[in-house]
């Protein structure tokens, strides 16, 4: 699994790549939480190539929507694959963050 980051204007769009599962959780939690401690806090996750996520990607999504609200920002999802997309709908997280069909619909959230 890896994670990149880069700045379009003021926001960060953050890829994954690979599965969200107990053992890579806790290491996007970090890059996240790095990022958020350094006043990015509008954030736009890349799923493209993102096929499994378990209840610690779940909680990893949780906390972040969270901390980033606190801090003025927000996070949205793009490009999430139809099982993952299933997962978030019948966990309900669908109603607590938005996922949006590409990237640029994603950075103009926050204008």
């Amino acid at each position: 699994m890896d994670i990149y980051d880069k700045q379009i204007e003021d926001v960060t769009i953050i890829t994954i790549d690979g599965n969200i599962d107990t053992l890579t959780a806790p290491r996007i939690m970090k890059h996240i939480k790095g990022l958020i401690s350094n006043g990015k806090a509008r954030l736009v996750v890349d799923f493209s190539a993102v096929d499994y996520t378990s209840s610690a990607g779940l909680r990893v999504l949780l906390g972040t929507v969270k901390e980033t609200r606190a801090k003025g920002g927000d996070l949205f999802l793009f490009d999430v694959q139809p099982d993952v997309e299933r997962v978030l709908s019948l966990s309900g997280f669908t109603s607590i963050l938005e996922i949006v069909p590409d990237i640029d619909t994603a950075v103009n959230k926050f204008s």
